[in-house]
């Protein structure tokens, strides 16, 4: 592992969605500055896989299955997390789907699919961090946005509107927990080279160029640029930054 500046020592996180794409990103940020990792997806295979790669570049890192959607099974990962470490500083909050579909044909199931697995997971989240957070005398939560909690797109309605509730739970945390120390804030990536974005592509044509040209940074993201937002909000440097909304787009948000 390259060298990480020990910010995080001895702290402990746990990354949803961490076995691919921004999740992945994170986690190796959180590792190289010094935290002990769990990484949380639905596949056994791929949070193997996430945990096994980030212990061979030197982390202290182990792979939890969790149905981010399902409170009993966010629960078990958080209990999983203490029973190892016994603690539990860092929550990123990063599961997250979308549905490509005009909202005039997007079924109910799939409105809940996107919201629960986006949304309603970071409540379930925090709220399992909480007392233990609590207890130890303070904690960091970070989730996950996106550009998409600011603009609207027609074939992303429940994704967009996951994302802007994710922006307004996180200030309502944030209120609610800053008594206790604990700091609540959202990333919100921009177009990020992901698998998530890689289906845009193929399904909206022009989309990677139409990127590039609106973009400030004449680029599209890469994840690894998300890693060192999340080192921040986790570490003592963000403990007056609380209910914030940060893009990591290159610019695009701020072309308005």
């Amino acid at each position: 592992m390259t060298e990480g500046t020990g910010v995080l020592q001895g702290r402990v996180a746990i990354v949803t969605g961490g076995s691919r794409g921004l999740g992945f990103a994170m986690a190796g940020g959180l590792a190289r500055a010094g935290a002990s990792v769990v990484v949380a997806a639905r596949s056994a295979d791929a949070v193997e896989r996430a945990a096994a790669g980030l212990r061979a570049s030197g982390a202290d890192a182990i792979g939890v299955v969790c149905d981010v959607r399902e409170e009993s099974s966010v629960a078990s990962l958080v209990t999983a997390t203490v029973e190892r470490h016994g603690r539990l500083d860092i929550l990123v909050n990063n599961a997250g789907i979308n549905i490509r579909k005009a909202p005039d044909v997007l079924s109910m199931d799939e409105w809940r699919e996107v919201i629960d697995t986006n949304l309603t997971s970071a409540l379930l989240g925090a709220r399992a961090a909480y007392p233990h957070m609590k207890a130890a005398g303070g904690g960091k939560i970070i989730n996950l946005g996106s550009m998409f909690s600011r603009f609207g797109a027609s074939y992303a309605a429940a994704y967009a509107a996951s994302k802007a509730g994710i922006v307004g739970l996180t200030k309502s945390l944030a209120v609610a927990w800053a008594p206790d120390d604990i700091q609540v804030n959202a990333i919100l990536p921009g177009w990020i080279d992901t698998d998530l974005t890689r289906g845009s592509r193929e399904q909206v044509p022009g989309l990677a160029e139409r990127v590039v040209a609106r973009t400030p940074a004449g680029r599209w993201g890469r994840p690894d640029d998300v890693a060192g937002i999340a080192v921040f909000l986790a570490s003592d440097a963000s403990d007056f930054i609380t209910g914030a909304a940060i893009p990591v787009d290159g610019g695009y948000s701020a072309l308005g």
